[in-house]
Protein backbone atom coordinates (compact mmCIF):
# COMPACT_ATOMS: atom_id res chain seq x y z
CA UNK A 1 0.00 0.00 0.00
CA UNK A 2 1.49 3.36 -1.28
CA UNK A 3 3.08 4.83 2.28
CA UNK A 4 3.55 2.01 4.07
CA UNK A 5 6.95 1.78 5.28
CA UNK A 6 8.64 -1.82 4.89
CA UNK A 7 11.62 -3.43 6.45
CA UNK A 8 14.26 -4.41 3.16
CA UNK A 9 15.38 -7.33 2.73
CA UNK A 10 18.90 -6.15 0.99
CA UNK A 11 20.39 -8.62 -1.15
CA UNK A 12 23.79 -10.17 0.38
CA UNK A 13 26.85 -7.96 0.63
CA UNK A 14 27.11 -4.13 -0.93
CA UNK A 15 28.32 -2.39 -3.41
CA UNK A 16 29.97 0.73 -4.21
CA UNK A 17 27.72 3.19 -2.36
CA UNK A 18 24.69 1.02 -1.11
CA UNK A 19 24.20 0.96 2.72
CA UNK A 20 24.90 -1.85 4.71
CA UNK A 21 22.88 -2.85 8.03
CA UNK A 22 18.88 -2.61 8.68
CA UNK A 23 16.67 -0.77 5.77
CA UNK A 24 13.57 0.75 5.06
CA UNK A 25 11.84 1.31 2.07
CA UNK A 26 8.62 3.80 1.31
CA UNK A 27 6.17 1.86 -0.94
CA UNK A 28 5.63 4.70 -3.59
CA UNK A 29 3.69 2.91 -5.89
CA UNK A 30 -0.66 3.77 -6.51
CA UNK A 31 -2.50 1.42 -4.54
CA UNK A 32 -4.15 1.18 -8.67
CA UNK A 33 -1.23 -0.39 -10.24
CA UNK A 34 -1.07 -3.74 -9.81
CA UNK A 35 2.24 -5.06 -11.18
CA UNK A 36 4.72 -7.59 -10.73
CA UNK A 37 7.08 -4.70 -9.11
CA UNK A 38 6.57 -1.95 -6.49
CA UNK A 39 8.36 1.15 -6.93
CA UNK A 40 10.09 2.11 -3.50
CA UNK A 41 12.18 4.48 -2.23
CA UNK A 42 14.68 3.24 0.53
CA UNK A 43 15.67 5.40 3.96
CA UNK A 44 18.64 6.08 5.61
CA UNK A 45 19.21 7.41 9.40
CA UNK A 46 23.00 8.80 7.84
CA UNK A 47 22.37 10.65 4.54
CA UNK A 48 22.66 14.34 4.95
CA UNK A 49 19.53 16.22 4.96
CA UNK A 50 18.58 17.71 1.32
CA UNK A 51 15.73 19.34 -0.36
CA UNK A 52 15.02 16.12 -2.31
CA UNK A 53 15.12 13.58 1.16
CA UNK A 54 12.42 14.28 3.12
CA UNK A 55 12.52 12.98 6.93
CA UNK A 56 9.56 10.64 8.23
CA UNK A 57 9.64 8.63 11.60
CA UNK A 58 10.60 4.91 11.55
CA UNK A 59 10.12 3.20 14.62
CA UNK A 60 10.74 6.89 16.70
CA UNK A 61 13.71 7.77 15.12
CA UNK A 62 14.26 10.61 11.83
CA UNK A 63 14.97 8.74 8.27
CA UNK A 64 15.87 10.32 5.43
CA UNK A 65 13.93 9.42 2.60
CA UNK A 66 16.10 8.71 -0.80
CA UNK A 67 13.80 9.57 -3.66
CA UNK A 68 17.02 10.11 -5.55
CA UNK A 69 17.17 5.95 -5.08
CA UNK A 70 13.52 4.68 -6.07
CA UNK A 71 13.79 1.92 -7.55
CA UNK A 72 11.20 -1.14 -8.75
CA UNK A 73 11.87 -4.48 -6.57
CA UNK A 74 10.04 -7.91 -6.28
CA UNK A 75 7.22 -7.92 -3.37
CA UNK A 76 9.39 -10.93 -2.02
CA UNK A 77 11.95 -7.81 -1.20
CA UNK A 78 9.92 -6.65 1.34
CA UNK A 79 9.95 -7.45 4.62
CA UNK A 80 7.95 -6.50 7.46
CA UNK A 81 5.37 -4.06 7.91
CA UNK A 82 6.63 -1.05 10.55
CA UNK A 83 4.70 1.68 9.64
CA UNK A 84 2.89 4.05 7.60
CA UNK A 85 4.29 7.59 6.54
CA UNK A 86 1.69 10.38 7.58
CA UNK A 87 -0.29 12.41 5.24
CA UNK A 88 1.97 15.20 5.90
CA UNK A 89 5.00 13.02 4.83
CA UNK A 90 3.97 11.54 2.13
CA UNK A 91 3.12 14.96 0.75
CA UNK A 92 6.80 15.89 1.17
CA UNK A 93 8.13 12.50 -0.73
CA UNK A 94 5.57 13.36 -3.42
CA UNK A 95 7.15 16.77 -3.15
CA UNK A 96 10.58 15.80 -3.16
CA UNK A 97 9.68 13.54 -5.72
CA UNK A 98 8.51 16.15 -8.07
CA UNK A 99 11.65 17.75 -8.07
CA UNK A 100 13.95 15.13 -8.85
CA UNK A 101 11.62 14.19 -11.35
CA UNK A 102 11.45 17.64 -12.02
CA UNK A 103 7.35 17.27 -12.90
CA UNK A 104 5.79 19.86 -12.53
Amino acid sequence: MRGDVHALRAPRGTRGNEQAGQRYAVVLQSDDLILSTLLIAPTSRSAVPRSFRPTITVLGVATQVLVEQTTAVAPERLGELVGHVSRRELERIDEALRLVLELH
